[in-house]
């Protein structure tokens, strides 16, 4: 079994005016999420979140803690929240065990556990994207599926095919349907036709965010844009890639095909509305 975790540190928007691409990569492009056999991951100093990927194909992977956490378990001050992009597998958080079909998830909150990984069949493996923000208080594990969302009446029809943006956001780790501190996650899905995603733009003071592109095809390509909305930049991704997106930057694509991402935010607020829009004719 092999961990990988990267510290990155945090950028000034005055300062990333000036990035070239190959800095604007380096800075905010997540290339190698998903490794076969491997927990690779990214700490942001960011809001201090981390994003990452475990895919357990000959062995179970446990998530121990690197050493910029200096924690005896990765939870001993941390919640995770986990969502599966691959096959079924098992996660196992202390004495409980969850199941996780495609594209549920579950959240773990803080407390001194292990966590483990599996796969239900190595030919099928399951990859399971992760972030992980500081948490105070303990929280119980909860698998949450659409379903659930469901239920909890999260799951939004927006945009439109007119607009090359009709899509549907599944806000699956809110705290309408589950309590946090403050990590909060869901995933988009685009449907055939649209290519536009959280367009108009926005961004939000209180809170950063990390986005991870899946179900793009092999030969499609994402151009997420990102930057103060008067200095836009952008970056070319491809599929199970993820972008940090500071507190000060819109973060908003459009791709060569349909697609879906998983969004995942920490920050000072849970408030999923707090968003400062920017119109696009504003945009440069």
């Amino acid at each position: 079994m092999k961990i990988n975790c990267e510290v990155r540190y945090p950028s000034h928007p005055d300062d990333a005016k000036h990035y070239d691409t190959a800095r604007l990569r380096k800075e905010y492009l997540i290339e190698n999420v998903m490794v076969p056999d491997e927990i690779d991951m990214v700490y942001s100093m960011f809001d201090r979140i981390i994003a990452g990927g475990a895919v357990p194909v000959n062995e179970k992977l446990v998530l121990t803690p690197p050493d910029v956490l200096k924690a005896d378990h990765f939870t001993s001050r941390r919640e995770v929240g986990i969502i599966n992009v691959g096959g079924a597998g098992t996660v196992k958080a202390g004495e409980e065990t969850f199941t996780l079909q495609y594209k549920e998830a579950l959240y773990i909150g803080k407390g001194e556990r292990d966590i483990e990984f599996s796969s239900l069949d190595p030919n099928k493996p399951a990859h399971f994207y992760f972030n992980s923000a500081l948490a105070h208080t303990p929280y119980p594990c909860k698998l949450v599926t659409k379903k659930d969302a469901e239920e909890a009446k999260v799951i939004i029809p927006c945009g439109s095919l007119e607009g090359s943006n009709e899509r549907v956001i599944n806000r699956l780790l809110v705290n309408q349907v589950v309590p946090s501190c403050q990590l909060q996650m869901g995933m988009t899905e685009l449907k055939p036709g649209s290519t536009w995603n959280t367009m108009p733009a926005h961004t939000h003071d209180r809170r950063m965010e990390v986005y991870f592109y899946f179900e793009v095809p092999e030969d499609a390509a994402v151009c997420h844009f990102m930057g103060e909305p008067q200095e836009t930049r952008h970056i070319w991704m491809h599929n199970e890639q993820a972008v940090i997106s500071p507190q000060w930057s819109i973060h908003s694509a459009c791709a060569t095909s349909n697609y879906t991402f998983i969004w995942g935010m920490c920050g000072e607020n849970q408030d999923y509305g707090d968003m400062d829009w920017c119109k696009t004719t504003d945009l440069r």
